[in-house]
């Protein structure tokens, strides 16, 4: 069992930062180098909803820019100056700053008196540059998160490069070993509203389901979405689609917002069945994610579909971690296919597993509504998706007899609270 220290970080040390809300930021640099770093963190996807201004001048140039205008949700304030003039130009900032502003200030001198002065005065968080961007991402995004808040739930968007290369079947089999293997508590989202195939591979038929919540986004909150959970087992629900088309789904580019906020505050694993549709709202929940598993076969189409959206997510998430890539139905009898080397070599994509061809376990599978570990419990696809799922939730399994030394940063929070 792994101890306290060893839950706060997975394998990789990744970090999982709530989004920040929809609140207004301005930052005054004295630097180029912070001024730059301020930059990336704006363009960040966790940033997405914010309203984010960069300014030159620093502190005196935020008095005088507050002096006769409302000041922000958080202010940012990069100063050189020694401590008395730093306090000076505060207590000038106090004069003119609203109730409730948050103030974060980035120094360059490391100095505990100095800190313990800043905290008297209300300052937010202290930063000691050079500064990090997922450093001071963390920074501003916790300053809305409350001590006792519900811990947050990692999303992982599962699309495919190609319409028909077996997503829906991936990311269903994945939110189910997740579910089983890795004990969390996770919800199948189904974003295919008019033809998702989540309750038939589950073998349920849900009165409502994820289009009630879409539809009517002024009525989302946890109650709703409890009663539009489909419950599979003690550890996975679904959010199924109602595969119906008494009406189009010309969504807003925020359409899944909200329900999306709400999941996350309150279910450690979110599985997103993504539609092969490009549209405001797709890229939007693709782009917001926190893991993205890119499924393709390996033709030529694939490949250059998969590129194409890892290239749009290396430039829209520097930040995180690399798309993954699944190569599925690998091994088609007679079908000429791209080798898995030459497919790597096009793009920089982390292959996350290869799934060979087996149309008698997925047939099988599909048309009884049933996972592939339910046919096939001890086959070597079924544990593929085990490996997967621990990989990504940073929980390496138990095999013979060795334990797991680690686990993901949500299962830490999770387990912390159920102590």
């Amino acid at each position: 069992m792994a101890n306290a220290h060893d839950l706060a970080h997975d394998q990789t040390g990744e970090r999982l930062i709530a989004p920040v809300p929809r609140v207004t930021i301005e930052a005054f640099c004295e630097t180029p180098a912070v001024a730059a770093v301020l930059e990336s963190v704006a363009a960040d996807r966790r940033l997405a909803r914010a309203q984010t201004k960069l300014s030159m001048g620093g502190a005196p140039a935020a008095v005088e820019a507050f002096r006769h205008a409302p000041t922000p949700n958080v202010i940012i304030l990069e100063t050189n100056s020694d401590r008395e003039a730093i306090l000076a130009h505060l207590d000038s900032l106090a004069e003119v700053c609203d109730v409730g502003t948050k103030v974060l200030v980035v120094g360059h001198v490391n100095d505990v008196q100095l800190y313990r002065e800043l905290m008297r005065r209300g300052v937010s968080d202290y930063l000691i540059a050079p500064l990090s961007v997922v450093d001071t991402i963390a920074a501003i995004s916790e300053l809305f998160t409350s001590p006792g808040a519900e811990p947050l739930g990692r999303t992982i968007a599962v699309i495919g490069a190609k319409g028909g290369v077996g997503a829906s079947t991936v990311a269903h089999n994945l939110g189910w070993s997740i579910a089983r293997t890795a004990h969390l508590a996770t919800v199948i989202a189904d974003l295919d509203i008019a033809f998702g195939t989540t309750g038939l591979d589950f073998n349920q038929d849900p009165p409502q389901g994820i289009a009630e919540a879409v539809f009517s986004p002024d009525r989302v909150d946890s109650n709703l979405v409890d009663r539009l959970l489909s419950r599979c087992s003690d550890n996975l629900s679904l959010l199924a689609a109602p595969a119906v088309l008494d009406r189009t789904c010309d969504l807003d580019e925020g359409a899944f917002d909200q329900l999306l906020d709400v999941l996350r505050a309150s279910t450690p694993a979110i599985v997103l069945d993504l539609p092969h549709v490009w549209t405001g709202w797709l890229r939007r929940v693709l782009t917001s994610a926190d893991d993205v598993v890119i499924v393709a076969e390996p033709d030529l189409a694939n490949l250059r579909n998969a590129k194409n959206l890892a290239d749009l997510l290396r430039q829209t998430r520097p930040n995180d971690r690399k798309p993954r890539l699944i190569l599925n139905r690998v091994g088609v009898p007679k079908r000429p296919e791209i080798a898995t080397a030459d497919f790597l070599k096009a793009f920089d994509v982390e292959l996350a597993a290869t799934i060979p061809f087996d149309a008698q376990l997925f047939g099988t599978a599909a048309n009884g509504g049933q996972m592939l570990s339910e046919v096939q419990p001890s086959g070597k696809i079924p544990a593929i998706f085990d490996e997967l799922a621990a990989a990504i939730t940073g929980r390496a399994e138990q095999r013979r007899g060795r334990a797991s030394a680690f686990l993901s940063p949500i299962i830490a929070r999770f387990a912390r609270r159920k102590s």
